[in-house]
């Protein structure tokens, strides 16, 4: 959370409660020369009062990174349209670890005919799997089943519950994936698959054939299992967070009725 705004040179500084100063992409000159000028001044300012400094670079300015790296400052995180760079002023101040996870979601829907509905990708030489699929920055989990399921089998599904929580490494991009496994109840029943890039087919399967079907990775025969046995964690009623001021979702078994 940023605490106070302090201007150092031409740069609008953030503070924030680790005694860092943060410079958005969008506070930063026009000029690498300028840009130059006013880190060496901003970096003797604040090196004996700061422990970190950071600084957003848009990508139309990505000739200012090597005026920062020549500066002692290193590569923490990025996007498609930025690199965030970070300099510690004192030698044991504590950089946050970066986003170290890729997040995705997976879901158990089974209609009243105790049919499951599954889906097979074109990249996938296995069998049938639960569909699913990574949840996009700023995503609930929730609205990310809802949307995946939606995208690879055209079914409109309502959230329910977490029923599993699968942690895989390495993955994509040398990090860890954390892989959420829910439960969902259909609204529509009809298959009309969006996403025909990556999937090939979507079918409503009899479960215990499914659980049957020597095709089908023991993963996903636990998970289904464990959707059909247990009514895993559901989400709590935004009351139980009401001094948070940012988007958010609480999961509590659905023992804890006081909280859902």
């Amino acid at each position: 959370m940023n605490t106070s705004l302090e201007r150092i040179g031409c740069f609008d500084t953030v503070l924030d409660p680790y005694n860092g100063i943060t410079i958005e992409s969008k506070d930063l000159p026009s000029t690498k020369e300028e840009f130059e000028i006013n880190l060496d001044f901003l970096i003797n300012e604040v090196e004996n009062k700061r422990n970190l400094i950071w600084i957003y670079i848009d990508i139309k300015k990505s000739d200012f990174i090597p005026i920062c790296t020549q500066r002692g400052f290193i590569f923490h995180s990025c996007d498609e349209d930025y690199v965030l760079v970070v300099k510690r002023l004192k030698e044991n101040a504590v950089i946050p670890t970066c986003a170290n996870h890729t997040l995705g979601v997976g879901a158990v829907v089974i209609n009243e005919n105790n049919e499951l509905l599954v889906i097979k990708e074109k990249i996938s030489n296995i069998g049938y799997k639960l569909p699913g699929g990574h949840i996009d920055n700023g995503e609930m989990i929730s609205t990310a089943v809802v949307r995946e399921v939606f995208e690879e089998t055209g079914i409109e599904v309502e959230f329910e519950s977490i029923i599993s929580l699968g942690h895989f490494f390495p993955h994509q991009f040398h990090k860890s994936n954390l892989y959420v496994l829910c439960t969902a109840n259909p609204k529509t029943y009809e298959i009309n698959i969006q996403d025909t890039h990556e999937i090939i087919d979507a079918k409503w399967v009899d479960v215990n054939k499914y659980l049957e079907d020597e095709t089908v990775l023991n993963y996903s025969k636990a998970v289904v299992l464990a959707a059909l046995e247990y009514k895993g964690f559901i989400k709590a009623n935004h009351e139980v967070l009401c001094h948070i001021r940012k988007d958010f979702e609480l999961f509590f078994p659905i023992e804890s009725k006081k909280l859902v």
